[in-house]
């Protein structure tokens, strides 16, 4: 899991994703084990990236699902789900908090 891990964070920084933040939900009550999110540059930059995940991590990796918006994509792994969003969503979103508060919980 975290060779997977690794290689999805290195792709988003390779090709310019900020603020890449990893979340360990193995021990929790939450849907998937791992949470990752990244904010892009902009709108075509989140595309962008998503696309550069497919080439680079597809082959090794099944994407169960994608659900695409202007300004938030998220890709399922199964047991990853990773959040691209452009700054604006992600500080409206404030994911981080929830998944924080999630993490930081005792089972």
């Amino acid at each position: 899991m975290q060779k997977r891990i690794e290689t999805i964070t290195a792709v988003l920084d390779k090709h310019k994703a900020e603020a890449i933040e990893v979340f360990d939900l193995k021990a929790k009550d939450y849907f998937v084990d791992t949470v990752i999110i990244a904010s892009s540059l902009g709108t075509r930059h989140t595309e962008a990236l998503l696309d550069h995940l497919k080439r680079e991590i597809k082959p090794s990796e099944e994407f169960l699902g994608t659900d695409i918006s202007d300004e938030w994509i998220v890709i399922d792994l199964g047991d990853i789900l990773i959040h691209i969003m452009t700054p604006e969503y992600r500080v409206k979103y404030d994911m981080e908090t929830f998944l924080s508060t999630l993490e930081k919980e005792e089972s």
